[in-house]
């Protein structure tokens, strides 16, 4: 059975209930997760051996989202505590023509604070066959990027399978700067995984013949981007997946993967849209899966 390790930020997200907006809200329903740790969610549930390393306030709030990997299935012996803060994210859910509003309060989380040798990644990566991390996790920091970075080279040096969804967030860095960091860690990458416009946020790849705001996406534009991402990094394989927002409540979604031989397209699936968050993570997951 894989045993696979992911490695990023676990948040507390609150949201108001249903589909009230901020300013309507009285109260809010709590959540845990984050790019990775959902992903690890995910696969704990597919039965794999999930292991999930980040760092931790030793608080009530670190331990509760500790206590929900945990009840999920996911190994928690490699997270490490510190006396800083959990991050937060308020998310108010679109509908319809409305959109979706995230707000984050993260800024000086215990992860934001990790640094290189902090984590024994040769203990970590023991027995391990996959490490899987996002783009945001470097984002979060010079510090946090040169953490995973020292990932990287233990992963690859035990032969350890590494996938990375590239997960650009303009509201953490610049896309001159997720360039500058992200090139540092594609060499390391064996999977490459991206949305509809990651790669040109984050290389300048574009895809032609596409307009992701007016919702026009073009097949044969992404299978050239997924190509030069190959020749550029030397990835086994790279996915792209192609959302469609036809509104807040109803997207398009579909996908393609190139090994560097071939590409596979899956179908276009309308999906009517139950919880937004998270649902890249899940492609990555069924990927690893």
């Amino acid at each position: 059975m894989k045993k696979i390790v992911t490695f990023g930020e676990i948040m507390l997200r609150l949201s108001p209930p249903g589909f009230q907006r901020f300013v309507q809200a009285k109260g809010f329903d709590a959540f845990y997760g984050g790019g990775e740790a959902n992903v690890a969610f995910s696969l704990a549930q597919y039965g794999l051996e999930t292991s999930y390393v980040t760092k931790l306030p030793k608080n009530p709030l670190g331990k509760a989202a500790a206590n929900e990997l945990r009840r999920y299935g996911v190994n928690t012996d490699s997270i490490i505590w510190d006396k800083e803060r959990l991050g937060i994210y308020f998310c108010e859910k679109g509908a319809s023509m409305r959109p979706s509003i995230v707000v984050y309060d993260r800024a000086d989380s215990s992860i934001a604070k990790a640094k290189k040798g902090d984590f024994d990644w040769k203990e970590i990566f023991k027995d391990a066959q996959w490490f899987h991390f996002t783009g945001i996790t470097p984002a979060l920091g010079p510090n946090v990027a040169e953490v995973c970075l020292e990932a990287c080279q233990a992963a690859k040096k035990l032969g350890v399978k590494i996938s990375c969804d590239l997960n650009f967030r303009k509201n953490l860095w610049t896309s001159a700067e997720a360039k500058e960091s992200m090139t540092k860690l594609m060499p390391y990458v064996d999977i490459l995984v991206a949305n509809e416009e990651d790669a040109e946020k984050v290389f300048g790849i574009k895809a032609e013949n596409t307009n992701v705001e007016a919702g026009s996406l073009d097949v044969e534009g992404y299978k050239a981007v997924a190509d030069k991402l190959t020749s550029s990094f030397g990835f086994e394989m790279v996915a792209i997946t192609l959302r469609e927002s036809i509104s807040a409540s109803d997207n398009g979604w579909s996908g393609i993967l190139y090994d560097g031989t071939q590409f596979y397209q899956g179908p276009n699936y309308i999906v009517r849209i139950v919880d937004r968050v998270g649902g890249g993570d899940s492609f990555c997951a069924g990927l690893i899966y």
